[in-house]
């Protein structure tokens, strides 16, 4: 309210838009709040509408529920289907825990609409003088779990000594003898009774391949969210952090592997820039009406060519 409050005081026309990542073709939800700006000379631009359907994880405060960029209930839909984990991620190489490769060779071929285009996107682009060759993967190396984290090997509620109560709170059981690690540490750490004051069922949970995820974060911390891969013990990697944020298979990132991760989750996702920057070059030739709301062209998604 303020920052659109100060865009009016400064004579600017103002609109804001709560867009979810989802809702343009990832596999993550992803709430983000967005505002255009413009002078009066200028046109406002629209906010672009969904082009897919999506899982809904979780929603903003009801007195902002107006501002969700979405359909109307009732208005007629033609959305493409909600991107799940394994359309974005099921071709890429199984890696380990202790995988240190920055560089490695595809595995197999794409085969989701989704995996060829995140795949080509490199020799594609107009204007691009990249040639089809054999392509290399990048990034796709986790943050190593430590010791302790690897050895649990579960979420913490399959864990020997956890009761779950009626009201959905962990505690230890008082007849089981608490398991210790080698490091001497519990099997099951502290903190996991005090989370969420108990409830919450993120600590070490495992994705899998017919869900989404929440949001891209900057740090995979499997103690508070859960990043661990469907079917390989570790986290997700830099590259499918990087691709639940639509960036193309070909974009490299830079310094440590913790630096990676903070560029790919601080990162407007790809999908949603794309759309506010067809909906800004829309406004900017002056074709636009007064509605606040816009259609995307037909498989916009997926297009290099608008």
């Amino acid at each position: 309210r303020y920052a659109l409050s100060r865009l009016v005081d400064m004579n600017y026309q103002a609109r804001v838009g709560i867009m979810a990542a989802g809702c343009y073709g990832l596999p993550q939800f992803r709430l983000r709040v967005f505002f255009w700006g413009a002078l009066p000379s200028e046109e406002l631009p629209q906010f672009p509408l969904p082009t897919h359907d999506v899982v809904v994880r979780y929603w903003p405060p009801p007195e902002f529920e107006r501002n969700v960029v979405a359909y109307d209930e009732g208005q007629p839909l033609e959305l493409d289907d909600a991107v799940l984990l394994t359309d974005a991620i099921s071709d890429l190489p199984p890696v380990t825990n202790c995988e240190s490769s920055d560089e490695m060779q595809y595995s197999k071929p794409p085969e989701t609409k989704f995996q060829k285009y995140i795949r080509s996107m490199n020799y594609e682009m107009i204007g691009s003088d990249i040639t089809k060759q054999e392509a290399i993967l990048y990034d796709h190396r986790p943050h190593q779990l430590f010791e302790d984290d690897y050895i649990r090997g579960a979420n913490f509620r399959d864990l020997s000594g956890i009761v779950v109560g009626d009201d959905n709170v962990v505690r230890r059981d008082p007849n089981t003898k608490a398991v210790l690690l080698p490091s001497g540490r519990p099997l099951v750490p502290e903190y996991v009774f005090t989370f969420e004051h108990g409830k919450s069922k993120r600590p070490f949970g495992r994705l899998w391949w017919d869900e989404t995820m929440a949001t891209v974060v900057t740090y995979p911390n499997c103690h508070s969210q859960v990043v661990l891969h469907p079917e390989q013990d570790r986290v997700l990697t830099v590259r499918e952090c990087a691709r639940l944020q639509g960036f193309p298979d070909d974009y490299r990132f830079c310094g440590t592997v913790k630096e990676r991760y903070r560029q790919v989750g601080n990162a407007v996702a790809i999908p949603v820039a794309k759309a506010l920057g067809y909906a800004l070059g829309i406004a900017s030739q002056k074709l636009i009406g007064k509605e606040p709301l816009m259609t995307l062209p037909p498989k916009f998604a997926y297009s290099n060519r608008l």
